[in-house]
């Protein structure tokens, strides 16, 4: 997709931390961190929003990434938070999928 931040990422235009990267998915660290530990997991394939999601496998394969990297980090068993936001009122500034992973801390509810 044109123009879309997340897509140069995974071609290499734009450099990222990257955490973990397969076929299907890219997980790398958010440079607006709003917690100890803020990482994203992005699908290769460039879906708009949530609403444009039609593949439950790769929705999943999202979540267990981010569950997997959380565990490698050491701050699973305290426990974290996943969001994904969905157009303006949901708050989502880059239109390509992206689930957020916080964790490293004590997070608040409710969160918006």
């Amino acid at each position: 997709m044109e123009n879309c931040i997340f897509c140069s990422i995974i071609e290499g235009k734009i450099p990222a931390e990257k955490l973990y990267e397969d076929d299907k998915v890219l997980a790398f660290n958010d440079v607006n961190s709003q917690a100890p530990e803020h990482f994203l997991v992005i699908p290769k394939e460039h879906i708009a929003t949530p609403n444009d999601a039609n593949d439950e496998a790769l929705l999943g394969r999202l979540s267990m990434v981010a569950s997997s990297i959380a565990k490698e980090r050491g701050f699973s068993e305290k426990g974290y938070r996943l969001v994904m936001n969905c157009n303006s009122d949901g708050c989502q500034s880059v239109f390509h999928i992206h689930l957020h992973c916080l964790g490293g801390r004590q997070l608040s509810w409710p969160p918006g």
